[in-house]
């Protein structure tokens, strides 16, 4: 949830930066410029990172049978969303102030060089905070396939038919026929302490679809 939320986020400043650039009167001056970048970055990066990262953490109890750490998965994904902002965001404000990209020295802008390295210094802190992140995900990713606490069926409560069967499922998904119910009715979903995750009433689930509930 940590990284769907960070993606909406992320996806939202760059689709609105992109309007930015769409005005001509603006973009003659940003054209060109790590403005662009930066934009770049939240849209086609940042963007399609944070949404990769949280299907794999929801989908991973159940593709692989193990739980990960959810308290190291919490910090891996808080400093991947500061690392990431301190990195991109602060090229925001060197495209504003006239930074192009694509050059091999800056020296040549009289008086600009000094007033740029501090965004530099920032960026590439940033960018050490964001891969610290990505080297804590892998860690505790490969530690739960070795000794990862075996996952229940449904160890985020939810309702559709993927979470009735075992984790990860076995041959043909399901050992029975399972009872389809409405995959948006969560009132037939409780927490087993036995299993140590969610379960789902077969009887109430079904009863609620036929009944129209939840619709």
């Amino acid at each position: 949830m940590l990284y769907t939320l960070a993606f909406l986020i992320i996806f939202a400043i760059g689709g609105l930066t992109g309007v930015i650039l769409g005005s001509l009167n603006v973009d003659l001056h940003l054209h060109d410029t790590y403005f662009v970048v930066a934009h770049f970055h939240y849209v086609m990066m940042g963007s399609i990172a944070l949404a990769f990262f949280a299907g794999l953490h929801h989908w991973w109890p159940k593709m692989f049978g193990v739980m990960y750490s959810e308290f190291w998965g919490r910090i891996a994904c808080i400093l991947v969303f500061v690392g990431f902002n301190v990195t991109f965001f602060t090229q925001f404000m060197l495209g504003s102030q006239g930074m192009p990209r694509r050059y091999y020295s800056y020296d040549q802008l009289e008086g600009m060089a000094e007033t740029f390295r501090i965004y530099h210094h920032l960026s590439t802190g940033g960018s050490y905070i964001m891969g610290l992140g990505f080297v804590i995900t892998g860690i505790y990713l490969v530690h739960s396939l070795f000794a990862g606490k075996k996952a229940p069926a449904n160890p985020w409560g939810g309702a559709s038919l993927e979470w009735q069967c075992t984790s990860p499922p076995p041959h043909d998904n399901f050992s029975k026929t399972p009872r389809v119910g409405d995959c948006y009715d969560f009132s037939a979903v409780r927490w087993d302490e036995k299993q140590q995750g969610y379960v789902v009433d077969a009887e109430v689930h079904a009863s609620s679809a036929s009944s129209g509930k939840g619709h």
